[in-house]
């Protein structure tokens, strides 16, 4: 459930604040607790100042941060459902490459690229709230894994194949639950309801604790936060009350074609189907009505679409159609 705490939200600050160099210690202490390492940000990316294609537009990497031995690092906060999303991680990867291996340029040059991606919606079937993956090479028939030569370990400063290979960590920051008791539990549980301990001592939350308290807000930019939190909160209840009433549906009209192949009075229970399905359509158009409503009057209000397809977790384009049936 979304909520609204004494810190600002870091889904939200990712996208305002913490572009402000004076604020890079809050992500970088983020990546040294995730990765274990000191990591400094780069450069802020945004893909819509330049964007090749509309596809681009959608899947801009928000930080590029770099590790002490060279090492690039994407970071990402997505509150989209995006079905297509482990793509998107791997186009992102695949596009960094491209842009830091110059014409010319040995194949040796490749860095080593890390992907953090902090997603704030329901991502795959797993029951973790962390994953990392790395990319081996397995035999199919002694199933022993490919392995560096001595001399490539030398020339690459690595001790496997993976070490080449861009690594993934991917957040799933509404799956967390318990209460924390590590660094990097308390950060996931600060990324999840914008709390912090006051005896958190992870890196860099002591900079949020500072720099996104809510108090620190003008009073036009507490009501806006306070406002967008609140319709995520209400349009986040409708989909997932929608989705789970479909469900129901579903499983209920499952059963009950079912009892109807072993009846002899098939015409009277298919008038009574088309009844109910007719009553369950009614409510989900009722439902979607009220969210075109809701998106609506956010864009009156001066959201802009991409706040809205965040907000919602529809697409920019699902959004943009709704807007337009004005």
């Amino acid at each position: 459930m979304t909520t609204i705490g004494r810190y600002i939200r870091f889904d939200w600050a990712m996208k305002r604040l913490l572009r402000d160099k004076a604020n890079f210690g809050i992500i970088e202490g983020l990546l040294t607790t995730l990765l274990g390492e000191k990591i400094k940000i780069k450069e802020m990316l945004e893909s819509e100042s330049n964007p090749e294609s509309e596809y681009s537009k959608q899947n801009r990497v928000d930080v590029l941060a770099e590790g002490e031995n060279g090492e690039l690092y994407l970071i990402e906060v997505q509150n989209n459902n995006d079905i297509a999303y482990f793509q998107r991680m791997l186009f992102g990867t695949s596009q960094l490459v491209t842009q830091y291996l110059h014409r010319g340029e040995s194949y040796q040059s490749i860095r080593k690229i890390y992907s953090v991606n902090i997603v704030y919606f329901h991502l795959g079937n797993g029951s973790d709230y962390v994953y990392h993956g790395t990319t081996e090479f397995r035999g199919i028939h002694n199933n022993d894994i490919l392995n560096l030569s001595r001399y490539q370990m030398q020339r690459f400063q690595t001790d496997t194949v993976s070490g080449l290979f861009p690594e993934y960590y991917i957040l799933k920051v509404n799956d967390f639950n318990i209460v924390a008791r590590t660094p990097l539990e308390e950060w996931i549980s600060f990324l999840r309801s914008g709390e912090i301990p006051e005896n958190a001592s992870a890196p860099g939350l002591d900079v949020a604790r500072e720099r996104l308290n809510v108090m620190n807000m003008s009073d036009e930019e507490r009501r806006a936060y306070y406002k967008q939190v609140d319709d995520l909160v209400v349009l986040q209840n409708n989909i997932e009350t929608e989705r789970a009433e479909s469900r129901a549906e579903g499983r209920a009209e499952g059963r009950a074609e079912g009892r109807a192949e072993g009846r002899a009075e098939g015409r009277a229970e298919g008038r009574a189907e088309g009844r109910a399905e007719g009553r369950a359509e009614g409510r989900a158009e009722g439902r979607a009505e009220g969210i075109a409503d809701m998106i609506k009057a956010m864009y009156k209000n001066g959201m802009s679409i991409e706040q809205i397809s965040n907000i919602s977790q529809l697409t920019f384009d699902e959004v943009n159609r709704i807007i337009a049936e004005q």
